[in-house]
């Protein structure tokens, strides 16, 4: 009798902490599950694998985005569920899954990605990363879950959609921050203006749902990115994963509806990891129609042009932050015929009439050695 009750006490006291559980949007899709506590000890956690953790001290990060994609404070002692991932963002922290047994590490991004944070930028000051202590893994059936292609049917990478694809466009650029998301937004909104069904898709980055929204509020019928696959992030994911990824969300949008344009934002810069073996693999660049380049000024938008050209990824235009500039503006308009575009341009219907246009040519280092003395001569 007293085991049972033991157990009963056990059973219901587990049952309180799920109650009190605050689940972030990357455990969004996880439902059943129990609370292992012994695996806290001794098990060497994966990307994707969900856990429960308690608050120790609130740092950056004390406010998560929920499975309703709702911003919810977090405190000292709380208990949350997320899920571990590796982080790469250069305006904010480095983070890594641990690749030992460990109960403590950081919260390293709010969407709930956890790992252990190795670096930060400096802008963030002297704030620490939120620490958190491992409770538990959620499992199943004894097995740990893991959010990777939990919600979506996994497809392997064939790039036989292109026939059903819509004209897809990619937004890139120099580095985070640099205004990637805004110009596709931006060219959503013109696109949509003109009468077209637009779609987007954010395939790499760290899960959170603040690009998409915004997107989809300037016109996107549609917005899908990889943490529809479960992904918490696709950093240090390897170049299949990508495709298939990338192939899984292409077959969601395909079988949703029809729509004309679909607009792919990769994240981070041209240096990125990912970004190196993905751009030029050439499996992925048969299923890219258009190019647009987004700069945080002119000189990282004509050098990442240069660098896209090398790889056969021509931008029918240049755009991003050093458009607020119009200083800027004028400097990457001498140097090269490809249309630059701010972000009221690319707002605007007629901006697919650049997408129907022959490709712009790209200046060769002599002519722009020769346009630089042109504009020096007329000085």
């Amino acid at each position: 009798m007293g085991d049972l009750c033991l157990c009963l006490t056990k059973l219901n006291f587990m049952t309180m902490q799920k109650k009190l559980i605050k689940r972030t949007y990357v455990c969004k899709d996880v439902q059943n599950y129990e609370i292992d506590a012994q695996l806290a000890y001794d098990y060497v956690p994966n990307a994707g694998d969900v856990a429960i953790l308690e608050v120790m001290e609130p740092g950056k990060i004390t406010r998560i985005l929920d499975e309703r994609e709702v911003r919810v404070n977090i405190f000292e002692g709380d208990l949350i569920m997320a899920a571990f991932g590796d982080r790469y963002a250069t305006s904010q922290v480095e983070a890594y899954v641990p690749d030992f047994s460990t109960t403590e590490m950081h919260l390293a991004g709010a969407g709930g990605i956890i790992g252990v944070v190795h670096s930060q930028n400096a802008k963030l000051g002297d704030v620490e990363p939120t620490r958190l202590r491992l409770v538990g893994y959620a499992s199943l059936a004894g097995q740990v879950i893991n959010t990777n292609f939990m919600s979506l049917p996994r497809h392997g990478f064939t790039g036989n959609f292109v026939t059903q694809k819509p004209t897809t466009i990619l937004s890139l650029g120099s580095s985070m921050d640099s205004g990637k998301t805004t110009i596709a937004g931006g060219l959503s909104r013109g696109l949509m203006l003109a009468g077209n069904r637009v779609a987007y898709m954010k395939l790499t980055g760290t899960a959170f749902t603040k690009d998409r929204n915004f997107v989809k509020d300037c016109g996107a019928e549609i917005a899908v990115d990889f943490s529809d696959a479960g992904y918490t992030s696709t950093y240090m994911c390897d170049l299949s994963e990508i495709l298939d990824i990338y192939e899984t969300l292409m077959q969601e949008i395909i079988l949703r509806d029809h729509y004309d344009y679909l607009v792919i934002e990769i994240a981070d810069g041209l240096f990125q990891r990912e970004n190196k073996f993905l751009l030029p693999d050439e499996g992925f660049k048969s299923t890219v129609d258009h190019v647009i380049f987004s700069g945080g000024d002119s000189l990282s938008a004509l050098y990442g042009m240069k660098l896209l050209k090398k790889i056969g990824l021509n931008p029918f235009a240049l755009s991003g932050k050093f458009t607020m500039s119009p200083l800027l503006v004028n400097e990457v308009k001498e140097l090269t015929s490809i249309p630059v575009l701010t972000l009221g341009e690319l707002m605007s219907p007629e901006v697919e009439r650049l997408l129907q246009q022959p490709a712009q040519h790209i200046s060769s280092p002599a002519q722009l050695r020769e346009n630089v003395a042109a504009r020096d001569s007329a000085a």
